[in-house]
């Protein structure tokens, strides 16, 4: 035990206050197990069909995380050719052009295609920017697809679940059972929202970049401005409420809390990776599969 003298030395409350919620332990208690609302023997057909309803979305959540990835890469690009375009633009008026500066309009030429040049690497950044607010949103309703749910009603005399609760009383986790090994699925379920909570979190510093990149590459041309608050794509504003990161109070998207710089996308300070590597290795250990 500690010595209790040293009064600096921060509790465990506090060291979790301070870093946030920690990766869960690989071996949760199952301690509040909720009795099962299924019968014995439709149990017994729920648990199989369960573990492949996880192992669909973890297998969709591993290739969404690898889509991420390769669209904040490509996006990263886009950003950096749009600086720069931007930044040789700025240069022109007193660039040394030497034995060239007696071609007609030839700084005019020069700052027409450097205009285009920006045109093209704003569409894509744009577009690489979309493509990053898809993918996080769809992992946010995979995050919420864990469950599996007894269906009622049906016509047929072969037991069916589904995705989507018909009954108050099915919780759709079986009684809080291990589905593969030890893990309930409300286990997977936190660890899902731990993994989703770090992409959207960075989402929200990346749409500040790209607005702020995208303004700052209208001032040398006859392109609008874009503010924080408007719409960057059609339909931008419904995938951010997917993400929460839309407030239906304000109108407009949640404000990151802190500035950040371009060196932010490179380093994607929200997202641990050892923390993202080591939850697909838990969850395939779990699963006795391989996510990676």
């Amino acid at each position: 035990m500690a010595d209790q003298n040293r009064t600096q030395t921060p509790t465990a409350k506090e060291e979790e206050e301070s870093i946030g919620p920690a990766t869960p332990s690989p071996h949760p208690r199952a301690a509040s197990r909720s009795p099962s609302p299924l019968a014995p023997s439709v149990a017994r057909l729920w648990r199989p069909a369960a573990q492949r309803n996880l192992k669909n979305q973890w297998s969709k959540l591993a290739s969404l995380t690898q889509q991420w990835k390769s669209s904040s890469s490509a996006s990263r690009s886009h950003a950096t050719s749009l600086v720069n375009a931007y930044l040789s633009l700025t240069y022109i008026p007193s660039m040394e052009l030497g034995v060239l500066s007696d071609m007609p309009d030839i700084r005019k030429k020069g700052s027409w295609k450097l205009l285009k040049q920006q045109e093209g690497h704003r569409t894509k950044l744009l577009s690489s920017y979309k493509d990053m607010v898809g993918v996080v949103a769809q992992m946010v309703k995979i995050s919420k697809s864990m469950r599996l749910y007894l269906k009622v009603g049906s016509a047929s005399s072969l037991v069916q679940f589904s995705d989507f609760s018909e009954d108050k009383n099915d919780p759709g986790d079986g009684g809080g059972i291990p589905i593969f090994t030890f893990w309930s699925i409300s286990y997977f379920e936190k660890l899902a929202e731990e993994l989703v909570q770090m992409l959207i979190s960075e989402l929200n510093l990346k749409r500040l970049l790209v607005v702020e990149l995208l303004s700052t590459s209208c001032e040398s041309s006859m392109l609008n401005k874009f503010n924080w608050t408007d719409e960057l794509y059609t339909g931008e504003f419904d995938d951010l409420s997917i993400c929460n990161l839309y407030s239906g109070e304000t109108s407009e998207p949640v404000f990151p809390r802190l500035q950040v710089y371009l060196t932010t996308w490179l380093a994607e300070v929200n997202i641990d990776t050892h923390s993202v590597d080591e939850i697909f290795s838990l969850v395939g250990e779990e699963m006795h599969v391989n996510l990676s």
